[in-house]
């Protein structure tokens, strides 16, 4: 198997609870892997921590067996073919659809994509990301005026304009539409046949069965089990630490 990211003992405390504890993973490039747990268990914590917007207290994360970090900043992963999606979607509210494409298609700032005279390459590249999620009509749309489900397509959207190797979706399906549900659905399996590698963290077990092609499950931050979703989903143990049967 090729690992494209790895965390090697990777801890995080707040206030002496351990939200990470000391967790080493690895995870297959070109594979969907979910993770899941309870509440608390550390899901989101260990997301803000390889994006860079939580800092870790100790342990390393690797990318592709080459690039090792002990500390990772959330304006550098882009560099590193990381992004990811939020629970509470982040978009430049009071630009149009279009621009909140155009603006992650340069490499400039905010303030030079807004002035910068896109080419026919970053236009056509824009329709077919918001084409491919059903808001091409909407561009001209002011992303604050969007339907919450609309706003997740937006960053989804925005993250295919990226074209990164590795994707953590935090959540990507929650207060979605079942129409919008497919969308999002199609998207992660044509990213897979594209060889690009995804973390999930979903609460929704069908939609795990359905995607994922390994699980890792967490509980107070630690690896409570690993394996297929059809192997790992039935255990006794993991049915009582997340289902509270």
């Amino acid at each position: 198997m090729n690992q494209i990211l790895q965390t090697k003992y990777l801890y995080k405390h707040f206030d002496g609870v351990k939200a990470v504890d000391k967790l080493s993973l690895s995870f297959e490039q070109g594979k969907i892997t979910a993770v899941i747990g309870p509440n608390g268990s550390g899901k989101s914590t260990l997301i803000n921590l390889l994006t860079g917007f939580v800092p870790f207290d100790s342990g390393e994360m690797v990318i592709a067996g080459k690039l090792h970090f002990t500390k990772v900043k959330c304006n550098e992963v882009a560099g590193y073919g990381l992004t990811r999606t939020f629970q509470d979607v982040r978009l430049f509210e009071q630009m149009p659809v279009l621009d909140n494409v155009l603006v992650v298609l340069t490499e400039r700032s905010v303030w030079g994509s807004l002035f910068e005279k896109h080419g026919a390459l970053h236009l056509a590249k824009a329709e077919e990301v918001l084409t491919r999620v059903g808001l091409w009509e909407k561009r001209r749309e002011l992303a604050r005026n969007l339907s919450y489900g609309q706003r997740k397509l937006l960053e989804i959207a925005r993250m295919l304009a990226m074209n990164p190797e590795i994707i953590f979706f935090d959540e990507p399906f929650a207060g979605l539409f079942p129409e919008m549900r497919r969308v999002v659905v199609s998207v992660m399996q044509e990213l897979r046949s594209a060889g690009k590698t995804q973390i999930l963290v979903e609460h929704n077990m069908e939609l795990i069965r359905e995607l994922a092609d390994h699980i890792f499950v967490l509980d107070s931050g630690e690896l409570l089990a690993e394996g297929k979703p059809s192997e790992v989903l039935s255990k006794r143990d993991v049915i009582e630490a997340y289902l509270g049967e």
